[in-house]
Order: C-alpha cells, then sequence, then structure tokens
C-alpha cells in the first residue's frame, strides 16, 4: 500500500511525540530527535529493510542509534512505523519505571532496539562488530540468505570519544562496505558550540581511514536519499555528514544547547507547534500521516517473504544450522562429547602447563565442536593463545575466516563483539591481558547490562607474569571485574579447570565471560577423569582434610596449587586442612544459601589466597578471616622471586594458620 503524504509532516510527527514526551516526563533530550526527523524520516520510508510486524527478522537492516540521549527519536519511530510493543501509552510514559520507553534505548528492555546505548561511542562502535558479523554469516551461508545493511545516527559526541577512532579505522580497514554512518552535525553539545573544544573535519577523518564520505543538507530529504542511494553502492563504509538544525522548530531553543538535554518548556513548544504547522494535540497524530508510517512499516514485507522462500529452499541440513546458530542454542553433543574426550586425554596425560596454554589446548577442540565461535585479539595474539592452527584471520579479501586481527583496539574490540553477539548467529571470544581490561571495561560492563554472550581472555593475570612489572601485573583487575553484576569471571587452576571454565563460558547464553588465565605454568591438580563440571559451583573442595578440616584454604588460578603445598605443611604440624578451589566467585555467590555454606564449610580458620587485592573475599572467608595476596602494586622481576617478595608462599599460609589456631 502507497500513502503519499508530505515527508515534513512525517517527520513532524517525530518532532512532535518527542517534545511532548519529554515535556510530559520533564526530563529528556528532544533537541536531537527534532532535528534529526528528516535524516530518520528519508531513511525509514525509502531505505532501511524491515518489517515492524516481525522486529526479529535475521535478515533485517540493523539501526543503531548510536546517540543514545536521543531515545525519543527511536521510540516514535517504533510507534509510527507500527511495532506492536509500542503503543501511544508507552511513549506518554517515557522515562517512566517499568516502561518500553526508558531513558535510553535498552535493546533487552523494549522489541526493536538492536543494542543498548546511551554512552556515547558505543553504538558506532558495536555496529562495526554487527557488520562484520553480516559480512562474516553471508560468506557462509550465502549472500541470498545474509544480505543487510547495519546503519548508524552518531553525534558529535559519538565522534569526540577515543572509541570512535578504533572503531572507523577498523572498519575501514576491512571496508565494511554494507555500514552507513548518519552523522547529525549540529555543531552543539551541552556545554555549548561544538567549536569550544573540537575543530575537526569529520569528512577528512573518515577518509582518511578509508571511509567514502560527503556532507549534505540534513533537512533536504532529496539531498539525504541521493547520498543514501550512493552509500548503499559504496565499496567502502560510509559516512553522511548531516548538517541539521538541533531542536529544529522550536522558535528561541534551535540551534542551542538550551534544547539538547531539557524539556522545551509549554511556551516553547507552542511556538514550535506554529512553526512546524502542527496543530494536533499532545500524543495525536493525524490519521492520514500515521498511515504514512504504518505503510512504510509494512514495506519490507515482500523482502522478508521473499526471504522466507530463499531459505526454505535451501538445503534442510544448511538450513537447520543457520536456525540453530541465530537462536544462539549449542550444538550440545558435539560440544559435550569434545569435553568428555579432552577430559579423558588429560586424564591419561597430565599436562604441567599455563593456563593460557591450556586454553589454547582448549580452543583446539571447541572451535571444532561450536563453528559459530569466532575468535581475535588486540594485538596479542601469541601471548593469549587465541588462535589456534588452522584458524583463518578475517580479510577485505575473505571475510569467511574465523579469527579477527583487532590491532591494538581493546575498546573497539569489546565493542564489536558486542555487535557480533547482537547480530546472532556468532559467539564472539578475544584476548587481550587482564590489565588492559580498564582500556575495554565500558564495552564489557555494556555487555553484561544486555546479557551477551562474549567471551573475554585476560592473560598475564597477576604477579605470575614476572618481569614487566606492576605497569602489566594487575592487582586490582580480577576484583573490579568480579564487582560487574552479571559477569562470569573465571580464573582456572589448571587445564581441566580451564576446560570447564571455557564451556561454562559457552553455555551462559545470558552474560559474558572473563577468563583470566596465567602466564607461568602450573601442575595438573584434577588428575581423575570426572565426568561432572566440577567449577560449575563456582567453588569445590579439591583436595580434603584427612580429618575434620581445622583450617580451609581458598584460593583461585595460580594460587590452588600454593593452596595444595600449605595444606601439606599443615597435615605434618598435626592440622588438619582442606583446599577449595574458587574458579568463579561469581557462581559460588550465586548458589541457594545451604549450597554456599556446604562448600565453603565450618572450619574455625579460613584464608583466602590470591595474587590479586582482597575485595570480594570477605564474602568467603568473613571479615575476620585471613587472607594472602597483595595490598599493592607489584613490581619488576623473575615471578617466584615476586611470590616471595610478597609473601604469597605455602610458607607463609600455614604459619598464618597455625598462628590464628594458637591460644
Amino acid at each position: 500500500m502507497t500513502v503519499r503524504v508530505d515527508p515534513s509532516r512525517m517527520a513532524n510527527a517525530i518532532r512532535a511525540l518527542a517534545m511532548d514526551a519529554v515535556e510530559k516526563a520533564k526530563s529528556g533530550h528532544p533537541g536531537l530527535p527534532m532535528g534529526a526527523a528528516d535524516v530518520a524520516t528519508v531513511l525509514f520510508t525509502q531505505f532501511l529493510k524491515f518489517d515492524a510486524s516481525d522486529p526479529a527478522w535475521p535478515n533485517r537492516d540493523r539501526f543503531v542509534l548510536s546517540a543514545g540521549h536521543g531515545s525519543m527519536l527511536l521510540y516514535a519511530l517504533l510507534y509510527l512505523t507500527g511495532n506492536s510493543s509500542m503503543t501511544i501509552e508507552q511513549i506518554k510514559n517515557f522515562r517512566q519505571l517499568g516502561s518500553l520507553t526508558p531513558g535510553h534505548p535498552e535493546n533487552f528492555v523494549t522489541p526493536g532496539i538492536e543494542t543498548t546505548t546511551g554512552p556515547l561511542g558505543q553504538g558506532i562502535a558495536t555496529a562495526v562488530g554487527m557488520a562484520l558479523a553480516e559480512r562474516h554469516l553471508a560468506a557462509e551461508f550465502g549472500g541470498d540468505i545474509v544480505d543487510h545493511h547495519t546503519y548508524v545516527l552518531a553525534s558529535d559526541g559519538d565522534l569526540m570519544e577515543g572509541i570512535s577512532q578504533e572503531a572507523i579505522a577498523f572498519a575501514g580497514h576491512l571496508k565494511l562496505n554494507r555500514l552507513i554512518v548518519l552523522f547529525d552535525d549540529n555543531g552543539i553539545s551541552i556545554d555549548g558550540a561544538i567549536s569550544l573544544s573540537d575543530s575537526v573535519d569529520q569528512v577528512k577523518r573518515f577518509e582518511s581511514a578509508g571511509w567514502a564520505a560527503e556532507r549534505v543538507d540534513g533537512h533536504d530529504p532529496k539531498a539525504i536519499a541521493d547520498a543514501l542511494a550512493r552509500a548503499q553502492t559504496s565499496d567502502r563504509p560510509s559516512l553522511i555528514a548531516c548538517k541539521t538544525t538541533i531542536g529544529f522548530g522550536a522558535p528561541n531553543k534551535a540551534g542551542s544547547e538550551k534544547s539538547h538535554g531539557s524539556p522545551l518548556g509549554a511556551d516553547e513548544i507552542a511556538g514550535a507547534r506554529k512553526n512546524l504547522k502542527w496543530d494536533s494535540p499532545p500524543f495525536e497524530i493525524p490519521q492520514d500521516i500515521l498511515d504514512a508510517w504504518r505503510a512504510a512499516g509494512s514495506r519490507g514485507k515482500a523482502a522478508h517473504e521473499a526471504w522466507t522462500k530463499a531459505i526454505t529452499a535451501k538445503d534442510a541440513g544448511l538450513r537447520a544450522e543457520f536456525e540453530r546458530r541465530v537462536k544462539g542454542d549449542l550444538p550440545v553433543k558435539a560440544l559435550a562429547e569434545a569435553v568428555a574426550k579432552m577430559k579423558a586425554s588429560l586424564a591419561a596425560t597430565p599436562k604441567e602447563i599455563a593456563t593460557r596454554t591450556a586454553s589454547e589446548h582448549a580452543l583446539e577442540v571447541l572451535t571444532a565442536a561450536v563453528p559459530e565461535m569466532i575468535g581475535g585479539s588486540a594485538d596479542l595474539t601469541g601471548s593469549n593463545n587465541t588462535r589456534v592452527k588452522g584458524m583463518v584471520a578475517i580479510s577485505a579479501n575473505n571475510y569467511s575466516g574465523r579469527y579477527v586481527n583487532y590491532g591494538i583496539r581493546e575498546h573497539g574490540m569489546a565493542a564489536a563483539m558486542n555487535g557480533m553477539a547482537l547480530h546472532g548467529g556468532l559467539i564472539p571470544y578475544s584476548g587481550t591481558f587482564l590489565v588492559f581490561s580498564d582500556y575495554l571495561r565500558p564495552a564489557l560492563r555494556l555487555s553484561a547490562l544486555m546479557g551477551e554472550r562474549v567471551i573475554h581472555v585476560l592473560t598475564h593475570d597477576s604477579i605470575g607474569l614476572g618481569e614487566d612489572g606492576p605497569t602489566h601485573q594487575p592487582v586490582e583487575h580480577v576484583a573490579a571485574l568480579r564487582a560487574i553484576p552479571n559477569l562470569n569471571v573465571f580464573r582456572p587452576c589448571d587445564t581441566v579447570e580451564t576446560l570447564e571454565c571455557w564451556q561454562l563460558a559457552l553455555e551462559a547464553k545470558d552474560r559474558p565471560s572473563v577468563l583470566a588465565l596465567t602466564r607461568q605454568n602450573l601442575p595438573q591438580l584434577r588428575l581423575a577423569n570426572d565426568a561432572d563440571n566440577k567449577c560449575a559451583a563456582g567453588a569445590y573442595e579439591i583436595s580434603r582434610a584427612d580429618g575434620e578440616a581445622k583450617v580451609s584454604i581458598f584460593a583461585s588460578g595460580s594460587e590452588v596449587s600454593l593452596a595444595v603445598e600449605a595444606q601439606k605443611l599443615l597435615a605434618a604440624r598435626g592440622i588438619p586442612t582442606r583446599v577449595v578451589s574458587v574458579p568463579c566467585m561469581d557462581l559460588l555467590l550465586e548458589l541457594p544459601a545451604a549450597q554456599k555454606a556446604a562448600i565453603i564449610g565450618k572450619a574455625p580458620v579460613k584464608i583466602g589466597v590470591e595474587a590479586a587485592i582482597r575485595q570480594g573475599w570477605d564474602a568467603i572467608i568473613g571479615s575476620d578471616g585471613i587472607f594472602v595476596g597483595m595490598d599493592g602494586f607489584g613490581a619488576s622481576a623473575p615471578y617466584k622471586d615476586l611470590y616471595r617478595h610478597f609473601g604469597i608462599t605455602p610458607e607463609a599460609v600455614a604459619e598464618a594458620a597455625q598462628a590464628r589456631l594458637q591460644p
């Protein structure tokens, strides 16, 4: 159905809903939706491939509002195009508790939102991962099944954030030509004119990174449409800098920071209505305009139906594999068999190796069993051990590879991984040093908030890395990562635990995971061929006491073997001691109280051992428990010397336990 309405009237519907919703909430950002309404109208009515009746259609184009503060633009578009979840009542409840219209877009709350945005720069960087996922899956399953664009609306603030440079350079290098960024070039930030703090020519910046880039009038529908048509046929990613007026239509606040982040006020809204020739009451859309928008929302139905026919005609095996991967289901049987086979091998031939090497061995079997796994590293491949034999790197000439060389771009890497996971069909994992988790933390926090399955391999996890010294030795990082809700932080003690932690990370469909891994070799403590995954409880007794335990030693990672040595020293002194490995404190603390208490036990002396700070350990050992670890930065020396220097030794643990037991 074709419904012809002046596009400026359709854009004004966005403006009216935005200023009315922000005014009712007494909170929000009306300026961007009012300024970018013409750009969004052209995109959604003429170019974006979507079906409002099925916002999760796998072959839809993705639209990312990187400037998440302008969320009313997106909510207005969802309502106007006919997304069934986005009613006018939801628009009226903008920024209210329990609504589908939170202050910033949240994909886990609102159907039709591709990713959670708000922290500037994250959206454009996440979109790079979506565009990469599209190219990779098209290479694997065929261009008739996977064939779509990723569009981004980005603000000045998005392009000022450092992560944007990482994302822009990476996308240009890989020639991700299905990525199109619409830059809302309104020249305004919260403090005032952009010229107060920035003078970058964004078109030249993008061109220097290998993008096609041009400027257009963001209030000229034909100019916008022509630029989008050119971008759709480009052999490179595209930037379209759309010169707009923030708060377009507002008589006194348009073009000013005063329309950026505050309600316009009744008088200003009345003036805007007059300027825009908008006579309808608040939250009412004239029927002809609504009909035109609803027609735009159903415009993609034909493409959707054609895609459904195409995938139905595919080989049944390929179709089933595609559908499994899009759903996020694991190949359960293949995964279980791979884990069981490797466990049997480790029981037969124990290995004393670093857990980063154990991770590489695990990846050899896991990536073969789980083909959706796609690896990478931030220029530390040989140190992170994330690329297994035979794994081909993705390049601009070959998107079918399963390994990504991200370069020294930890933050951009983490955001791109989020985009791949959000796109669907892939499980991204990648590596850097644990100390550099500070560089990627904002994107990792968002993956935890969104509940996305991304896996970060963070090696060189303590003073155990040795001579590189305190700049590279993480001491507070494990605790800082454990502080993020809905994130599993694994620190395995040997080869078997490393495999089990990888299995748990893959099975955690609704949360990200970190694997903190050693540089130094560790003995294999788990020698039996255990069918069950002992790490699943977060902690378990790895070495029992000879009799009723007087001491419980809790440790993670490289310090578990140290704890076992301390247990032997205490046993020689007649002090029964048990050792509990804590590969994932997060999972332990989520257990029911009775199960958690049974693992922690009733020994009168509880000792935590970790080559890191104490923070978080009191939940296990109590505030009166003994902690053997770090309370400051490390130093440059061979790692064995460092452990002795900082008093993290079996002797120190044994002495502390014995001293506490003495009356």
